[in-house]
């Protein structure tokens, strides 16, 4: 297993010993779900509201409101995410019921997507088993021997544009509209329902409201999130110094620890975003609550020993396109241009 420079000093633990660690904090409080929900999604609705009436002031000041109501929707999902790990509430019922509204609000099926976060779950860090849940990355030596319209499409694809501004609104307004290969009953009737409460929910908001102040405030503000949401799971795993390794050498505690990022972010963008900087905790055990990250992190040494990825830094692993196996590290186009000159 490889160290990165941040834990070479350190003995990663053992999985009995952070099992040990992280136990207290996977408990589920009733009282902070109950809050989050009040401050998230009671926040969002009312907010959703408070927009419709600025419409008829200005609409820079509607979309001024559609950055907040877009930190808030980015909340939302990260209840959304933390229900389907069974993480957010004590009750199964609770945490589905919960999911399944969430996932409306942010036009995602709640166990359809919840299956695939799974799988990314159990294959992060491994290069075998890249493809779901994920960001498309390929390895150099996959991209020199592609034939040139996937070298196009790749290259198209990893662009910060199709990547930040075109792909997230699409992921989640079209793709999430359809089911993936190999998915369940469960998981396709998940679609279905969402599709279907969308429908109703639009139509009912549209009543109310009219067709286009629906428009402006809801495309506006799912602009804003999925941007956001798409941006915090780039960080996550695409920074420097990033684990990767083949199937047969992959750790699950190096993936965790290093394969996922410590991205610190501002008090405030940290409340927006849910805890989930605190992404190599929750990718050590996906059943710690977003509301016990960071006492989590703050826990143990072994975690305060992870290097974070700042702000500044986070901008700049938009220069990362490819995986470097011999270099073992992420790296850029310019890269592949040097070793052909």
């Amino acid at each position: 297993m490889s160290i990165s420079p941040n834990l070479k000093d350190k003995t990663l633990p053992t999985v009995q010993e952070w099992k040990k660690i992280v136990a207290p904090h996977t408990q589920p409080s009733n009282k902070k779900a109950a809050w989050q929900v009040i401050n998230s999604l009671g926040a969002y609705a009312a907010l959703w509201i408070v927009m419709y009436f600025t419409l008829a002031i200005s609409y820079w000041l509607t979309f001024g409101l559609a950055l907040i109501a877009g930190g808030l929707l980015v909340r939302v999902f990260i209840i959304f995410h933390d229900c389907g790990h069974g993480s957010f509430f004590r009750s199964k019922r609770a945490n589905t019921i919960t999911g399944f509204i969430s996932g409306v609000l942010t036009f995602t099926p709640y166990h359809h997507w919840s299956w695939e976060h799974a799988v990314h779950h159990s294959a992060s860090g491994d290069l075998d088993r890249r493809g779901t849940g994920d960001v498309w990355t390929m390895t150099v030596q996959e991209y020199l021997a592609a034939p040139l319209w996937k070298r196009f499409i790749y290259r198209s694809v990893r662009n910060p544009f199709i990547l930040f501004i075109f792909a997230p609104p699409f992921l989640f307004l079209i793709r999430e509209r359809f089911t993936s290969h190999g998915a369940k009953a469960r998981d396709r009737r998940s679609v279905y329902w969402t599709n279907f409460s969308l429908i109703v929910l639009a139509a009912g908001l549209i009543a109310i409201y009219g067709a286009l102040p629906y428009l402006l405030i809801q495309l506006t503000t799912i602009l804003v999130a999925s941007v956001s949401g798409v941006w915090l799971f780039y960080v996550q795993h695409q920074f420097e110094g990033v684990y990767w390794e083949r199937q047969d050498d992959w750790d699950f505690t190096a993936a965790a620890l290093e394969g996922s990022s410590f991205y610190k972010l501002p008090k405030i963008l940290q409340w927006f975003s849910g805890n989930i900087g605190y992404h190599h905790i929750h990718h050590l055990s996906s059943r710690i609550p977003n509301y016990n990250l960071e006492d989590c992190h703050n826990s143990h040494d072994i975690f305060k020993s992870v290097e974070p990825v700042t702000l500044r830094k986070g901008f700049q692993s938009l220069a990362f396109r490819l995986w470097d196996e011999k270099q073992r590290k992420l790296v850029g186009f310019k890269n592949i241009r040097k070793k052909a000159s």
